[in-house]
């Protein structure tokens, strides 16, 4: 699979193309417990469909950051991959801390983001000062929280201790986690994402405990224009957990706004 070298990284991505140079490019950023691989439910119903570029952060997965900026390079990292793999344009789909590279890329380059998909995410946008004070005290509360408590619902956990297993396994290839992730997050405005014209979606697990549906939902309202969607049964990985519930959704939503995948 392809690399990309940028300030003394390898940047690793996979790229999906079997749906033909024509269809719709999704772009999926994972969060700080997962990379390439969590993307698996995804690629296996959309690379027929869809032209799916999925690459790891520096320091996850396969790549590596040996000087660990961390996200101080994200943005910057994405943009080299789509040159790299010839992507005008995107939908950026983002999980967690991907969404806030997406949410960032999309604020930066919006001529380039044909949608932007914000996943169990409020990385990346300026909240209200009463929504701040609600977020940090629930980040303290969340602190104790083990990892398969703090990203996956307890129907997942209950229901699939399969999925719960795999999780930890593929997180287990990453350099970095949320304890040694280096670098720091630029923010936006609500006006400033609406401004940039590209449709957005919050979607979120209802049982997500690092974001959870009451915010997003309020967050969301802050950006005119924005859709929400929240999945029942689902905790902070939506995608990971219940795949066909957020395909669906993604999917659904898409098409609503005149991005269909090849036939």
């Amino acid at each position: 699979m392809p690399t990309v070298a940028a300030d003394g990284a390898t940047l690793y991505y996979e790229l999906y193309d079997e749906a033909g140079a024509d269809a719709p490019t999704l772009v999926l950023l994972h969060g700080v417990g997962g990379n390439h691989a969590s993307w698996y439910q995804q690629i296996v119903a959309w690379r027929s469909r869809f032209r799916l570029l999925v690459p790891d952060a520096r320091g996850f997965g396969n790549s590596s950051d040996p000087q660990r900026l961390g996200r101080d390079r994200f943005v910057e990292d994405l943009a080299l991959l789509l040159v790299d793999s010839d992507t005008p344009s995107a939908v950026l789909v983002g999980q967690s801390m991907g969404g806030g590279t997406a949410l960032s890329y999309a604020c930066r380059h919006p001529q380039q983001v044909a949608g932007l998909v914000l996943a169990d995410t409020l990385f990346g946008l300026q909240l209200e000062p009463q929504q701040q004070r609600r977020m940090a005290a629930l980040t303290e509360r969340n602190a104790g929280l083990g990892q398969v408590q703090r990203v996956l619902g307890p129907t997942c956990i209950d229901n699939h201790p399969d999925r719960a297993l795999l999780y930890t396994a593929i997180a287990s290839f990453n350099q970095a986690n949320v304890r040694t992730l280096t670098g720091t997050q630029a923010s936006h405005a609500p006006a400033e994402l609406a401004a940039a014209g590209v449709p957005v979606l919050f979607l979120v697990g209802d049982e997500d405990v690092l974001f959870p549906p009451e915010e997003v939902a309020e967050a969301s309202r802050q950006v005119a224009g924005a859709d929400y969607v929240c999945i029942a049964r689902s905790g902070h990985s939506a995608y990971f957990e219940t795949p066909e519930a957020f395909n669906r959704e993604v999917e659904a939503w898409l098409e609503q706004r005149g991005i269909t995948g090849a036939r």
